[in-house]
């Protein structure tokens, strides 16, 4: 059975943090604990959506200025419908999080915490080391700065906390506020 949050489920949690930070794993461990109250979300993976919007993407300013907006305005329209939505991606500038704050009125931002060597060390897709290399000249906290939340809702520490932890503490902000049901549906 699948219920709806409260009063309009539209809500968007933003799960920011260096590539590689556990943005990911965090974000699936969240979907399955939502889920496991009947709240059904759409997660906007990032480098999924890259694959749809651009054959060849440059990941320069103008590149990443036109990605998140839409990513954002995807978000909106989404959140409108009333379908929860999980943003899984970087968002190396604030401007890119504002904008999807200032457009979704129930938005929580994420902020996986991960100390840059931590990542490089992890470095699953290889970005690192393509920067490393020279192969590559716009990766997060390499050669593109990374702004990190001012004010995030909750700080992950996605080098020594476990992703149930992590989701079961946005969980509980979300359920604070009303928007999820606070009970397991079984």
């Amino acid at each position: 059975m699948i219920t709806a949050a409260p009063e309009n489920a539209a809500f968007a949690v933003w799960i920011t943090g260096l590539p590689a930070s556990g943005k990911s794993v965090v974000s699936a461990a969240l979907v399955e604990q939502l889920k496991s109250r009947g709240v059904e979300t759409v997660v906007l993976e990032s480098d999924a959506l890259r694959k749809e919007f651009s054959t060849h993407p440059s990941y320069d300013s103008s590149d990443r200025d036109y990605f998140y907006g839409s990513t954002a305005f995807i978000g909106k329209v989404l959140t409108d419908h009333g379908l929860p939505v999980i943003f899984d991606a970087t968002a190396n500038r604030r401007a890119y999080r504002d904008r999807a704050r200032t457009q979704i009125q129930k938005f929580l931002e994420i902020y996986v915490d991960s100390p840059l060597e931590v990542c490089m060390k992890r470095d699953p897709k290889g970005i690192y080391r393509k920067a490393l290399a020279g192969e590559s000249d716009n990766v997060p906290g390499v050669q593109a700065e990374y702004e990190a939340p001012e004010n995030p809702e909750v700080v992950i520490h996605g080098d020594r906390e476990s992703p149930d932890v992590a989701a079961a503490r946005i969980i509980t902000v979300l359920e604070d506020r009303g928007w999820v049901p606070r009970e397991k549906v079984d």
